[in-house]
């Protein structure tokens, strides 16, 4: 049995018919091909899947479909505006924090939620804030200087 979903992704108004079971991430990567978002673990514990659902950072694994029916979802693939990289992107791109990239889209979207909430985070607010992300390459730190850098206004 398929329910209608209504939902906005990246400013753009989708209505699906989706299984009851199906997960948010799985309507992302596979009805609407935004495959920016990974998926690591499937349990919420590495935040590869994260998107921020009605303004709040969530992990998409963890988010029935139909949770988000009549929400606004922002995917990594939204950051970018009119073919112009975010500020966040861009300083990701300078610092280096872009390694293997597998983390980066949950790492860029966890940074924006700070962002959105808080435009002068500490340092210490930053590491709190990407610490639902987990990355094998680039130790956080180059990660940490990139939204330092956003922060100063530096890109």
């Amino acid at each position: 049995m398929a329910y209608n979903l209504e939902l906005t992704v990246n400013g753009q108004l989708y209505r699906l018919e989706v299984a009851p079971s199906k997960r948010l991430l799985d309507v992302l990567r596979e009805d609407l091909n935004l495959t920016g978002t990974k998926e690591g673990c499937g349990e919420g514990e590495c935040g590869a899947c994260s998107v921020i659902l009605d303004g709040k950072l969530v992990n998409s694994c963890l988010v029935l479909a139909l949770q988000a029916n009549g929400k606004t979802v922002l995917t990594v693939e939204g950051l970018a505006e009119n073919d112009e990289l975010h500020p966040l992107q861009k300083a990701f791109l300078t610092e280096g924090a872009v390694q293997c990239g597998y983390c980066t889209p949950g790492m860029l979207l966890a940074a924006k939620a700070l962002l959105d909430e808080n435009p002068n985070p500490s340092r210490e607010e930053i590491k709190t804030a990407l610490s639902g992300n987990l990355c094998r390459c680039t130790g956080y730190e180059h990660v940490i200087r990139a939204v330092e850098r956003v922060v100063r206004g530096d890109v």
